[in-house]
């Protein structure tokens, strides 16, 4: 008998819900066989067969939430094999031994002691207690005493991490020969570490209940929260702004469409963004790397990340290796990526990963804005609305549409100057359009 185990259909999944099997009880099937239809926080998954056999059991009803990742949600037994529900083994009743004589408890003989060793003519086992110097029982492995008193480490001054508190020879190793004891609670002196914040209800905060709905997080919204959270607290960020003039851009995207209209695909401004930023980040290859502990990842393709608003949050479909690519294929891809983010057929290579990320918000007439960093990428690029706006050139007023642009970098690795070269490197490639393809 082989159990199905919930699967982790992304490194960072915990739970997901099971939205449909497409077996039953009985039915036989085969490895590559799809099996169920997985919801995640990101995107709905179909489950193929591992093992041969035949389903003997579902564990896990569909439409069924919060399955936390290497369940067990079905069982599968040999081909052949009844279909029925498996029932559970039935231990057998495991017969008491017949213990040696042993002496009678007495006065000062606690019962079930060990028996003594001229009783049985063996060494007595190290008992798994012991006591300090205020009698107070200690509890420690064998193993963990004997250690102890080879190094020499007070087994009261040591902290047990085995169950109830029993040291074990973890605790032994870690700790420090010749250590003393710690000081009693009461007088050990103050963390200095901040208390962790403290959740408190809308009650608690002054809204009274009954005055608001309250709907459930589901999977998306709890990940993007967990994320996020920890992108603004850990990544030292700071945002750089520009404007960028796209009157030559519009002009361009005009006549490049009327050449891809027998195509059927139409190109929009954030696809020329999503190319101009590719060959910025060639241009500016220290703007496409990622921190790590160990060092500095400098990517070798522009793998760029498209914010895409779907319902209960946000994903972040990429676009791989997008400036070997012509905005053609960009469009048709991006296109596809966000149909199908929105309904949540993406598979996991399709969101996982990326180097830079682009966030538009244009057409809801947002002006500027800076955005979370998506980590591990470096960067971030925050795209406004385009507008007429009156500009100055020379000593003459003129109207341009002009789009502001805001590039959120990790200090890390990415710090002002380096960002301020890729932003000079980016806005021309807008400004100018030409320039996108020599």
């Amino acid at each position: 008998m082989t159990d199905i185990l919930m699967p982790a259909l992304s490194p960072t999944m915990e739970e997901g819900i099971l939205a449909k099997w497409f077996v039953k009880a009985g039915d036989t099937v085969k490895s590559g066989d799809v099996i169920a239809e997985i919801e995640t926080d990101k995107a709905t998954m179909e489950v193929e067969a591992v093992d041969e056999g035949v389903v003997s059991e579902i564990l896990v009803a569909e439409g069924t939430e919060g399955v936390k990742v290497n369940t067990p949600i079905a069982r599968l037994g040999e081909e052949g094999g009844a279909p029925a529900k498996a029932e559970p083994a039935k231990a057998e009743p495991a017969k008491p031994e017949t213990p040696k004589e042993a002496p009678k408890a007495g006065p000062e003989t606690p019962r079930n002691a060990p028996a003594r060793a001229e009783d049985s003519g063996k060494k007595p086992a190290p008992s798994a207690t012991t006591h300090d110097g205020g009698g107070q029982r200690i509890f420690a492995s064998p193993l963990a005493r004997r250690l102890a008193e080879q190094k020499g480490i007070d087994l009261s001054a040591v902290s047990g991490s085995g169950p109830h508190g029993r040291i074990v020879k973890a605790d032994i190793d870690a700790a420090r020969p010749g250590q003393a004891k710690a000081p009693p609670a009461a007088t050990a002196a103050p963390s200095a570490a901040p208390a962790p914040r403290e959740h408190r209800s809308l009650e608690q905060m002054g809204i009274p209940a009954g005055s608001y709905d309250l709907i459930p997080l589901d999977g998306m919204r709890k990940t993007v929260a967990r994320r996020m959270t920890d992108s603004f607290r850990d990544v030292p960020h700071f945002p750089l702004t520009v404007d960028v003039e796209l009157d030559e851009l519009l002009a361009a995207r005009t006549k490049i469409n009327a050449l891809l209209e027998k195509q059927g695909v139409k190109v929009s401004v954030n696809d020329l963004v999503l190319k101009a930023a590719a060959v910025a980040l060639m241009r500016v290859p220290e703007a496409n790397a990622s921190y790590t502990p160990e060092g500095i990842a400098m990517h070798h393709h522009a793998d760029i990340a498209m914010a895409v608003a779907v319902p209960g949050g946000l994903i972040t479909p990429i676009i791989r290796a997008c400036e070997t690519k012509g905005l053609a294929q960009i469009a048709t891809e991006a296109k596809d990526l966000a149909e199908r983010a929105r309904s949540k057929k993406l598979k996991p290579e399709e969101f996982q990963g990326g180097t830079f990320s682009v966030s538009n918000l244009g057409m809801f007439g947002i002006k500027t804005f800076s955005s979370i960093i998506n980590e591990p990428q470096g960067a971030i690029l925050s795209v406004g609305a385009g507008e007429k706006r009156p500009i100055v050139r020379g000593d003459k007023i003129e109207i341009a549409t002009v789009m502001s642009v805001t590039l959120t970098c990790d200090h890390r690795v990415v710090d002002g100057a380096t960002g301020a070269r890729w932003l000079a490197a980016f806005k021309p490639l807008l400004e100018d359009p030409i320039t996108l393809i020599v």
